[in-house]
């Protein structure tokens, strides 16, 4: 058998080096994994005999309006094909953002999550900030929507050093038009103050509401491309699955 010319090998590898780096990556690629955040965290607290704060009766309550969500909340979220309901809300230090301004200038990934007192939410929220580089090559902004008023969002900003916008829902317009809104059960907010989560402290007098967590991929259009909103509070969209979804608006 020939043998193969070394220096036309040299040359083939050298060719399929280049088109391999101008290849663009692929979306989801050395992004980080949320779940895999989720499950170390979920780990750790199982194997630290302090962290089962919860007395059954608790996780009763706990359980009990789970279900409750789920049955009067049984499909969350408005879906891929509609258009974003458009708003204007207050940003961490006071000034005013409105959403269709955002979505004329490019693709935007908007999050709604429960405020910086759930680690479920921080999870995710990081999983987001580690993803931003590869969110701005789609030219996409990250807005996320909370229920906690701006000095909160302000104080985790200064604390975390995020750069994306915290807007604050403050009379749960936003959360109703997405379809993401419902108030904590009497019991419920009773386990949460006895175990020292004061919502009203975060969100505001009278205000013991939250959102399902939920995420939304809306094109320059403002029309959804891509969702995720889910009962079970520790499930979130993926940072692949947004960025599969960007990649999907530039074809």
């Amino acid at each position: 058998m020939k043998p193969k010319h070394p220096i036309r090998a040299c040359v083939t590898v050298l060719l399929c080096a280049v088109l391999a780096f101008l290849q663009p990556a692929a979306a989801g690629a050395d992004v980080p994994s949320y779940q895999e955040a989720r499950e170390a965290f979920l780990k750790q607290g199982a194997d630290d005999p302090k962290a089962s704060r919860y007395s059954e009766s608790d996780l009763a309550v706990m359980q009990r309006a789970q279900e409750n969500l789920v049955r009067t909340l049984p499909d969350p979220g408005i879906k891929v094909g509609e258009q974003a309901p458009d708003f204007t809300l207050p940003n961490a230090f006071g000034k005013p953002l409105r959403l269709s301004d955002q979505w004329q200038q490019g693709p935007v990934v908007l999050v709604f999550y429960r405020g910086a007192w759930c680690p479920f939410c921080n999870l995710h929220l990081r999983s987001l900030y580690q993803s931003l580089p590869e969110f701005e090559r789609y030219g996409a902004r990250l807005i996320l929507v909370t229920p906690q008023q701006p000095d909160k969002s302000r104080a985790q900003l200064e604390k975390t050093g995020y750069p994306f916008e915290v807007l604050s829902d403050m009379d749960s317009s936003v959360m109703k038009s997405y379809h993401l809104y419902f108030e904590l059960e009497p019991d419920l907010v009773e386990v949460y103050n006895r175990l020292g989560l004061d919502l009203v402290a975060y969100n505001g007098p009278g205000r013991n509401v939250l959102p399902v967590p939920g995420t939304f991929v809306i094109d320059t259009g403002g029309v959804v491309r891509a969702m995720h909103a889910d009962t079970d509070y520790k499930e979130r969209m993926e940072p692949a699955a947004i960025l599969a979804a960007l990649s999907r608006l530039r074809n």
